[in-house]
């Protein structure tokens, strides 16, 4: 028996494809310009409190991947009613920090002499465009559930790829921005900044309400 289940254990060369492809399948999911990714670029080229932006929503991926490869995400599926309810309180918040966002374009020497946002207040907002997008659930939740479920019992495999995904992009991208800080910190550069996250965030809220 105990030689029979050592047998039994996936082999790399049969894993390594189903993590590939759980990576793949995350990244295509995330790279897609949204509230969050729009987020930690600009919190990025701010310098503020990078690491644990990159850290929250790495976290908060994985959490909800884990979530649906143990199949729970067939429940979010089940409650229409707990998305519609997220997506009106997702559009509102959307809309505020648009309205912010807007505001700090029209007025481009305020971004540069304000104090910075405490490390509260940028969690706060992390978690609230995290978990207040109802594409989250079912993306993340619902849709990488059902592909890793495909996989069976190799399906932690594709969640392992799809967790690394995320790790990856949400490190690239706001240490990348980080990076960028020095050439982009002129009052012009945050007024376009600015203005295209006010552009991104109303989009998003408009597309949550007419869907």
């Amino acid at each position: 028996m105990r030689f029979a289940s050592l047998r039994s254990r996936p082999t790399l060369d049969a894993v390594l494809p189903i993590v590939f492809t759980g990576l793949m399948s995350g990244l295509g999911l995330i790279i897609a310009i949204g509230a969050q990714n729009a987020f930690v670029l600009r919190q990025g080229i701010r310098r503020e409190h990078v690491a644990t932006v990159i850290a929250v929503c790495a976290a908060a991926d994985i959490a909800l991947i884990a979530v649906g490869t143990a199949g729970v995400g067939a429940l979010v599926s089940s409650y229409p009613t707990v998305l519609t309810v997220i997506r009106w309180l997702g559009a509102g918040y959307l809309l505020w920090f648009a309205s912010g966002a807007l505001r700090s374009a029209l007025r481009p020497t305020a971004l540069v002499a304000a104090a910075p946002a405490s490390r509260g207040s940028v969690l706060a907002t992390t978690l609230a465009l995290t978990f207040l997008n109802p594409h989250v659930y079912l993306d993340t939740v619902l849709l990488l559930g059902t592909l890793a479920a495909a996989y069976e019992d190799h399906r932690w495999w594709f969640a392992l790829g799809a967790c690394v995904g995320s790790v990856v992009w949400f490190t690239a991208l706001g240490l990348g921005a980080r990076a960028l800080s020095g050439p982009l910190s002129s009052p012009s550069t945050w007024r376009v900044i600015d203005a295209v996250v006010a552009v991104v965030m109303t989009v998003l809220a408009a597309r949550l309400v007419l869907t």
